[in-house]
């Protein structure tokens, strides 16, 4: 088997879902998910430590969220707060 033809499993590779998330969308829909997490991470973890962002994320991931916001957009929204948590701060 060449490896152009294995699947990531075969390869032991791991996917990382909110980044595979956050990569399936269009470049506009990406650039303002990282937006509307960056206003969230600056009115409730303005000192953006990772442990708060995740906090928000997994808040966001597990529903319990305004019933005004989609779920797909609660779950683009939580990879964008996790790829922020995991982004040095300049």
């Amino acid at each position: 088997m060449r490896p152009a033809d294995t699947t990531p499993e075969d390869r032991g590779e791991v996917i990382d879902f909110d980044e595979a998330l956050l990569d399936a969308c269009a470049a506009g829909e990406r650039a303002d998910l990282i937006a509307e997490a960056e206003l969230l991470a600056g009115a409730f973890a303005p000192d953006r430590r990772a442990d708060e962002l995740e906090a928000m994320a997994r808040s966001l991931s597990a529903g319990t969220r305004n019933p005004a916001v989609e779920r797909a957009h609660a779950r683009r929204l939580a990879a964008a707060l996790r790829r922020l948590a995991k982004t040095p701060q300049v």
